[in-house]
């Protein structure tokens, strides 16, 4: 140690631990504190016990010597905070000019290894704009990857490992998959070795251990768990027919096999397959079953989206166009088809290709049926919904062919769905009318009937007011900031808060709109001038049981009135307007749980109450 260092123990100032310390924290070394950063000491000063920082936010800091010894790590001159502070144009040139022996260094400077992210933050801004990084990074780690002396991770936020001694790709992958003890990890493994089948210069020694290791982990998987096991053959089966000279058993197990063995839950299972392994599974669906068309069609009218596409796919590749076509139009007619599948036929691909004769308003009505059904699935896949929104030409497609009475019809479906927000549903219609003009008219009819006013009580109107004003200065703000706070909490894709939220938002809005409406639309009234000739809005109507004798008393008040412990109804039920306009002694229909029954009017009274609660 220094005189000064020695001294200073000696007076107590410091510990002999501080004192070591001290001994590494010299003028000019570079340092790092955890709440300051980087930093340089300019001057120590042991008359005053206190030293002086540079740090990058903080320039001339003075602390005191024993503080400094207890919270500032010093770091070598090569480290890359360092040789920034040192040489930034330096630094810059060997970044570009030698990618790999950069990584090196930067991964030395944090004992070997370090995550993706810490090299960003290392790099970014100063010798990196974030759109140069993100350029340089990609061409980079295809290099480290090649050089063998780095250790990729396929995860973003594991840490890249630098190695002593290179190790070649075929190598790496050979130990990654005899390491996985996990299913995934196997079948990543895998993966791995199929994308990079030209880095194994001894294909038929180095991967048959692999092809015999898949098949006996998909031996101990085929109860427990079918979709694995199905994955590692075909995995195996890939690597097979892709190297020389690697083979199977004589008596392997295959997938076929599996299928065969599993056709009571064939959908489920396929279901649980991504997408590329799919499409080779479904390949054997031909060697599993004789009837092995007919079995593809069911996929393809009740199958998930990845499902329904590759197995598609493989009638069209096998020549069974034509059986495609004719069940799915089977499909349409039964109502039997899944969104997906109409997601699928109704892609721009397919509808102006192969399958365009089937592009007929049948599959608009199959689409709004399927949409109903769909609507009350909370992990329902709302591809087919924006399909029908965004694709201008898809509507105009359907209808473009469309006789007057299915114009009509399919009209008719779409004013009454409950799937469509009400300006996406007269968007939808607009398109309609502007291929068929004479359409016009139900548009316009619906909307006079919408428009019919509301008569309601001056209490009840009130009362949609009080809720009305609670909505919008309540409910709604407190919403959009719930949106806000749950925004804040970042990476919205898996952020349920945010979700929630904005479902919420939806609701409310629709809320906000429905109720603007119906104010719009209200007419308040006491009832006092009620009509006494016949059953009208403000009367109290005695009707008689024709069939048992027994009597019931009904008030029939405004559209938001009703208290049916009293009698009260609203004029818009289906009581009510099986009562209006009827006179005493008629006999009327009313409308049960269980059918009709029929009614007579005994006496209709006025009804003389000003205030209801």
């Amino acid at each position: 140690m220094t005189p000064e260092i020695l001294k200073t123990i000696e007076a107590g100032k410091v510990t002999a631990a501080q004192g070591a310390a001290l001994e590494k924290l010299q003028p000019g070394t570079y340092v790092l504190h955890k709440s300051w950063g980087f930093g340089q000491i300019t001057a120590v000063d042991f008359l005053v016990n206190q030293m002086t920082i540079d740090f990058n936010t903080k320039r001339a800091h003075p602390m005191q010597l024993q503080y400094g010894a207890d919270s500032l790590l010093p770091i070598a001159p090569d480290h890359i905070l360092a040789q920034k502070a040192a040489d930034i144009s330096g630094v810059k040139a060997r970044a570009k000019d030698d990618p790999v022996a950069f990584i090196q260094r930067v991964l030395r400077s944090y004992g070997g290894k370090s995550t993706q992210d810490q090299i960003a933050q290392a790099l970014v801004p100063d010798v990196f704009t974030e759109a140069e990084w993100k350029r340089w990074w990609e061409n980079t780690k295809k290099l480290l990857k090649k050089d063998g002396h780095f250790a990729i991770p396929s995860k973003k936020g594991e840490a890249i490992v630098l190695r002593e001694a290179a190790v070649s790709r075929a190598d790496e992958h050979l130990v990654a998959f005899s390491h996985a003890r996990q299913l995934k990890d196997q079948l990543v493994a895998l993966d791995q070795i199929l994308k990079n089948l030209e880095e194994f210069t001894d294909p038929a020694s180095q991967l048959q251990p692999i092809v015999v290791a898949a098949e006996d982990a998909a031996r101990k998987n085929a109860r427990l768990n079918t979709a694995a096991a199905l994955q590692l053959l075909a995995a195996r089966d890939e690597i097979a027919e892709r190297s020389n000279g690697t083979v199977r058993a004589s008596e392997s197990m295959s997938v076929a096999a599996i299928l065969r063995e599993e056709e009571r839950q064939l959908m489920t299972l396929l279901e649980q397959i991504p997408m590329a392994r799919l499409r080779r599974i479904l390949a054997e669906l031909p060697a599993a079953f004789e009837d092995w068309v007919s079995r593809a069609l069911v996929l393809v009218t009740r199958g998930n989206a990845r499902v329904v596409g590759e197995s598609a796919r493989l009638l069209q590749d096998l020549g069974k166009t034509e059986d495609l076509r004719v069940g799915l139009d089977r499909a349409l007619r039964d109502h039997s088809i899944t969104s997906a599948a109409l997601t699928w036929l109704c892609d721009k691909r397919e509808r102006k290709g192969e399958f365009r004769e089937l592009i007929h308003p049948r599959v608009l009505s199959a689409i709004l049926s399927a949409l109903e059904r769909d609507q009350f699935n909370e992990n329902r896949d709302r591809k087919l919904h924006d399909l029908l929104m965004n694709d201008k030409e898809l509507l105009p497609d359907l209808v473009a062919e469309a006789s007057g009475e299915e114009l009509r019809e399919v009209m008719r479906k779409l004013l009454v769905t409950p799937v469509f927000e009400e300006l996406n549903k007269r968007s939808l219609l607009g398109r309609i009318v502007r291929i068929h003009p004479e359409m016009q008219s139900m548009i316009t009819s619906d909307s006079e009937e919408r428009q019919e006013a509301l008569v309601v009580s001056w209490s009840s109107l009130e009362r949609r007011k009080l809720e009305y004003e609670d909505l919008v200065k309540k409910k709604i703000p407190e919403n959009t900031k719930e949106i806000a706070v749950a925004r804040s909490h970042g990476d919205l894709r898996e952020n349920f808060e945010y979700k929630a939220a904005k479902d919420m938002q939806l609701v409310l809005m629709r809320r906000q709109a429905d109720t603007e409406r119906e104010l719009a639309l209200a007419r308040g009234t006491d009832y006092s001038n009620a009509d006494l000739t016949q059953v009208s809005i403000g009367t109290i109507v005695t009707v008689k049981d024709v069939a048992t004798g027994a009597t019931e008393v009904y008030t029939i008040l405004g559209a938001w009135d009703g208290d049916p412990e009293k009698g009260i109804i609203s004029y818009q039920t289906a009581i009510g307007q099986a009562l209006l306009a009827h006179k005493i002694g008629e006999k009327v229909p009313m409308p049960t749980e269980h059918g009709e029954r029929m009614v007579q009017i005994m006496s209709i009274e006025a009804w003389r109450n000003s205030v209801l609660q």
